[in-house]
């Protein structure tokens, strides 16, 4: 017979999930993906810095992705208003995003920011699960934001967010470990001087370009011999 952890709560059978308990597991999540970064997160460590066993973990989460979103969700950044931007100008609407992940990146430090981008470049879906479940960060350009900017002629129709994904995400997560302001003054100069020229000379969708590497799938370097 396998032995159980004491604190484990495995052993209560068909009782509800202790909240607490699940947000304790975690918050140890969270810190080890901070520490080790997403590769480096297993069952295994978070069972045994937890103090529970494997089968509780995976009674909760399925997969190891699973498990580390459901701890950057217990985690969220502190927004305030709806999650759909439409401030009536694509100008406004670039600022308001470029907020909102200044927003996303500052609720937690500059070292999980990056293990954070590092984790959706190891795993892509998991970019596509921190947007689902997480709420959307501002790393992406929205289909809704570049629908509304087609309608009153200031982007071409069928335009590609490579510029805006691509530069956007990495920019600020760059000034933010390096301590550099980000503050309206700065992300307007980005906005005028490279967000809005480059979207607008931006090739359509049609042409295939590459992934941004904030769009959650970036495209990875082939080995050569």
């Amino acid at each position: 017979m396998p032995y159980l952890n004491p604190s484990d709560d495995s052993r209560r059978g068909g009782r509800p999930r202790d909240e607490a308990r699940e947000a304790e597991i975690l918050g140890v999540t969270f810190a080890l993906l901070a520490e080790v970064g997403y590769d480096g997160v297993t069952f295994e460590e978070v069972a045994r810095r937890a103090g529970a066993s494997k089968a509780t973990l995976y009674r909760r989460w399925k997969s190891k992705r699973e498990m580390v979103t459901a701890a950057l969700k217990a985690i969220p950044a502190h927004r305030a208003g709806p999650d759909e931007i439409d401030t009536g100008s694509l100008r406004g609407d670039l600022l308001a995003l470029c907020r909102r992940l200044i927003t996303t990146m500052r609720s937690t430090d500059g070292q999980t920011a990056l293990l954070l981008l590092q984790a959706g470049l190891e795993d892509p879906a998991l970019c596509e699960e921190i947007e689902r479940t997480a709420g959307p960060t501002g790393a992406r350009l929205p289909a809704t934001v570049i629908a509304a900017a087609v309608r009153r002629g200031e982007l071409p129709h069928d335009i590609d967010p490579f510029a805006f994904e691509e530069v956007a995400g990495a920019v600020l997560l760059l000034r933010r470990m390096n301590g550099l302001d980000t503050d309206d003054a700065y992300l307007e100069a980005l906005i005028d001087a490279i967000l809005l020229p480059a979207l607008r000379a931006a090739p359509p969708a049609a042409t295939r370009l590459p992934a941004g590497i904030f769009s959650g799938h970036p495209d990875h370097a082939k080995e050569t011999s």
